[in-house]
């Protein structure tokens, strides 16, 4: 007798910076999806590139799932062929690529599951490459109307440092980070013009593309948008960051090591400014096309006597732990995470059925 489950695939890992990021996404996903409803199949590709296709075998055994130190399979060896691992896709009603930075986040894995004919979690082809690229990113959202961090493109081939008129303009500090990547991987706070050069070269061993940025002065505060199967999209409460250390930046040790950020959901703001947050996160998912989710990064800061968001970054496919912000914000609406995660399959096979 045919299971009346949804047949799901978690895909995770990758080659990119944030390989472990998204195993500890993904280990969260394994251990929250309600078994009664879906039927799970674990795909986990390795750094260098290997497909691996194993058989869930309960939330249990999550962490044994994305270590591939001692992964689960029914027999067969891991599999290695990306034909072989389409073929596996084909037969799931939906993929979730539990995927962070490049080669998952960026279009290239959407493009696989369209190939494959495979509905999916999150953001298409498009809409995942802009987002991922912070250049074009600012670009269009900026021709929306939504204020955007002056900044400089060094492109492939560019000088490690800017002109004299650029460093005037932007002023000191400035971020420096890839425009493609995320998790803070590569990013670097110039307070010195001498430093610059180096704090290139440390952006580049990410991207060839780098971005140069005044830093805005503001409060940190992120924005979650979650679409429903009919299309509509709703706006989480406000979750605004905290360094519980005046030094530095959130950067990718700030985000991921216990105890060093704060996270004050809901997010202590003015009606008025919260409405101008929620305004630019829905604005910002509509011009780039975004679908399912995303996690909008603003600072809310005073430009000419007047409070404006600033869009630092979004994420199509933000940290999933259990304790990274996007789960932590619609907790905070009552959405618990496995209803979350519900949510997620049931918008991406309501958007595969009007696709087919």
């Amino acid at each position: 007798m045919q299971s009346s489950k949804v047949r799901v695939a978690v895909i995770f890992g990758g080659q990119s910076a944030e390989h472990e990021v998204s195993c500890r996404s993904a280990a969260s996903v394994f251990r929250f999806l309600d078994r009664s409803r879906y039927e799970v199949t674990p795909i986990r590709i390795t750094r260098d590139g290997r497909w691996q296709v194993g058989v869930d075998t309960g939330p249990d055994t999550a962490d044994t799932i994305v270590s591939g130190e001692s992964h689960p399979n029914d027999g067969r060896s891991p599999i290695g062929s990306l034909t072989d691992a389409l073929e596996a896709l084909k037969s799931v009603d939906a993929a979730f690529p539990v995927m962070h930075g490049p080669y998952g986040e960026d279009g290239t894995i959407q493009a696989l599951l369209d190939l494959a004919g495979v509905p999916y979690v999150g953001s298409g082809v498009l809409a995942s490459a802009a987002s991922m690229d912070k250049e074009f990113t600012k670009k269009i959202v900026a021709a929306e109307g939504i204020a955007v961090a002056d900044g400089v493109v060094l492109r492939e081939g560019d000088d490690e440092d800017i002109s004299a008129e650029d460093k005037t303009r932007l002023g000191l500090p400035v971020f420096v980070k890839p425009s493609c990547s995320g998790s803070s991987v590569g990013v670097s706070r110039v307070d010195d013009w001498a430093d610059l050069p180096r704090a290139v070269r440390h952006a580049r061993e990410h991207d060839t593309k780098v971005l140069i940025e005044v830093a805005v002065v503001g409060r940190e505060v992120d924005l979650s948008v979650l679409q429903n199967p009919d299309g509509s999209i709703e706006v989480g409460p406000a979750l605004e960051i905290n360094l519980k250390s005046q030094e530095g930046f959130f950067d990718f040790d700030a985000k991921y090591t216990s105890g060093m950020v704060e996270f004050r959901i809901p997010a202590e703001l003015d009606p008025a400014h919260l409405e101008l947050l929620s305004d630019a996160a829905r604005r910002a998912f509509r011009a780039l096309g975004c679908a399912g989710l995303l996690r909008a990064d603003f600072f809310l800061a005073e430009i000419d006597g007047k409070t404006v968001p600033v869009l630092n970054e979004v994420n199509t496919l933000p940290g999933f732990t259990e304790l990274s912000q996007f789960p932590q914000m619609w907790r905070a609406a009552g959405v618990e995470y496995p209803e979350l995660l519900d949510r997620l399959f049931t918008t991406a096979l309501a958007a595969g059925a009007r696709r087919s």
